[in-house]
């Protein structure tokens, strides 16, 4: 216990320079894989501390990896930070907390007098928000070394996930045939009705699929005017399910409802696949590491998992290696995430106690995992054990 009273004592010790960093990168919102301000500050502290640092990994600019061994073999223990914000809104989701709090659990473990062999290994993700970078990292090598990954995230309770919703979306154009809408509407093939059957087929569609399902669409290019028949209709759309595999199987139901649309109005049609989020693999043991060290930290408003959760590309990371993510509450229970009280919120008391609650939740986790005997292993079983009922 003393041992742990000392990292976390490692911790409070950088608080000032924590919560600075912290501030900053909420005043200094950037977005789209542009973090160009929030990853620098972040690389300088770990540079400071002793951590080597590597720019631009994975294909993106603002994307970081920092090491530190001590000594040799021994397990590889991941932390994932992200630092965009949100267009038009600031940083609605709290991201500017997860970096200096990430930074404080590395630097504090880093320093660790007597621990046995291990590597800390720090990513930084850019544009969570927008395409997930993640998912891009992953495909190109980065995080499979990690035996496993840890994040944490601000929020109204304090608290893990044990799911979270896989997601597909879909960028569908269709092109008709632009005519006068009253001297010759025979000749006009609307791309606009398309896009309204489509949306409607969405809607005879959701009627049929498990009750996890969850079917999103929106305009992303209006037509007009409404004398014209409109050549040109671009709306995007969102699938999600807790279930990889049922999500696959909805996506190709999906794409017969485009082909029907164009049939139906006489149109052509192109779909563009976007960014796909896997579901989690939970590895319950390393939530409940999080949730104890969190109570041991003194973090509030404790809470069970919870039941409504979006979708993460920390998902993909999380389908291939064991991981869990922190919430640490800064914000009164109920309030939703994406919106102006996190931002009122951001550089709140609440918040800078965030940061330090949500080092102290990964290090302790680390630090159990180092000094318990055979606790790794019983991790990577479950994993192995949850990965083939999660699919």
């Amino acid at each position: 216990m003393s041992d742990k009273k000392t990292l976390f004592a490692a911790i409070d010790a950088q608080r000032d320079a924590l919560c600075s960093m912290a501030d900053q990168i909420f005043d200094h919102p950037e977005y789209d894989g542009e973090e160009v301000f929030a990853s620098g500050l972040l690389t300088d502290y770990l540079r400071a501390h002793g951590f080597e640092v590597e720019m631009g990994v994975g294909g993106f600019k603002t994307a970081f990896r920092a090491t530190f061994k001590h000594g040799e073999g021994g397990p590889k223990l991941g932390i994932l930070c992200e630092y965009d914000a949100l267009r038009n809104l600031g940083h609605g989701c709290g991201h500017h907390m997860q970096g200096p709090g990430c930074l404080g659990a590395a630097v504090a473990l880093k320093n660790m007098d007597g621990a046995e062999p291990f590597e800390l290994i720090i990513y930084g993700t850019p544009a969570e928000e927008t395409f997930g970078s993640k998912v891009q990292m992953l495909e190109r090598g980065c995080f499979r070394e990690l035996d496993v990954a840890f994040m944490m995230h601000g929020g109204p309770n304090t608290c893990t996930d044990v799911k979270c919703l896989a997601q597909k979306s879909f960028n569908v154009t269709f092109h008709g045939k632009r005519a006068h809408a009253a001297l010759a509407p025979e000749k006009g093939r609307s791309a606009f009705d398309a896009m309204l059957v489509a949306f409607q087929g969405v809607e005879f569609l959701r009627e049929h699929v498990p009750d996890d399902v969850r079917m999103h669409y929106c305009m992303t290019e209006l037509p007009g005017p409404s004398n014209v028949v409109p050549a040109t209709a671009k709306g995007e759309f969102s699938l999600r399910s807790f279930s990889k595999k049922e999500l696959e199987d909805i996506s190709v139901r999906f794409q017969d409802i485009i082909k029907g649309a164009a049939l139906i109005a006489g149109v052509d049609y192109e779909i563009k696949d976007g960014t796909f989020f896997f579901n989690k693999i939970p590895v319950l043991r390393l939530n409940q590491l999080l949730m104890d060290n969190a109570e041991l930290a003194g973090a509030p408003q404790l809470a069970p998992p919870r039941e409504k959760t979006g979708s993460t590309d920390f998902g993909n990371v999380m389908y291939e290696i064991p991981g869990s993510c922190i919430r640490v509450a800064f914000v009164p229970e109920g309030t939703a995430s994406h919106s102006q009280e996190f931002v009122d919120a951001g550089k709140s008391d609440a918040a800078h106690n965030c940061v330090i609650y949500g080092a102290k939740s990964i290090a302790g986790a680390c630090y159990d995992l180092l000094h318990t005997e055979g606790l790794l292993d019983a991790v990577k079983a479950e994993y192995a054990e949850n990965k083939k009922k999660y699919q």
